[in-house]
């Protein structure tokens, strides 16, 4: 149970890597992860649930099949569960991801860049 506020600037300062989201808070089953990001990721869907994606520094660009979003700091999209998509930043971007407890990052593509899940900051 959280007794303080979370501040998204001090726990983005407490790590470097990209593409590792991390925990900072739970509510019911649903887990709020802070993640930066810079570069391509891979292309993945997550065949169970929708995946929020809110800019909190920078923007970035959500590429789907069929369409490509550009996110700016202040933003949020929601990627529909089975949906196969991409996130690109062209530089640094810092993001909170809003998905179910155990949601592998790279969903159903698995790969070098799948994070371990449940790692808190």
């Amino acid at each position: 149970m959280m007794n303080q506020p979370v501040n998204f600037k001090e726990k983005l300062a407490k790590f470097t890597e990209r593409w590792s989201p991390r925990v900072v808070a739970e509510m019911n089953d649903y887990q709020f992860k802070l993640a930066k990001i810079e570069g391509e990721f891979i292309w993945h869907a997550h065949a169970d649930t929708d995946e929020a994606f809110i800019v909190l520094q920078g923007e970035m660009t959500l590429e789907l099949r069929d369409q490509s979003v550009l996110l700016r700091a202040g933003e949020m999209y929601i990627v529909p569960k089975g949906i196969e998509h991409r996130p690109i930043a062209l530089r640094e971007c810092s993001i909170m991801l809003v998905e179910p407890r155990g949601v592998v990052n790279t969903g159903d593509a698995g790969g070098v860049y799948t994070a371990p899940n449940d790692r808190w900051v």
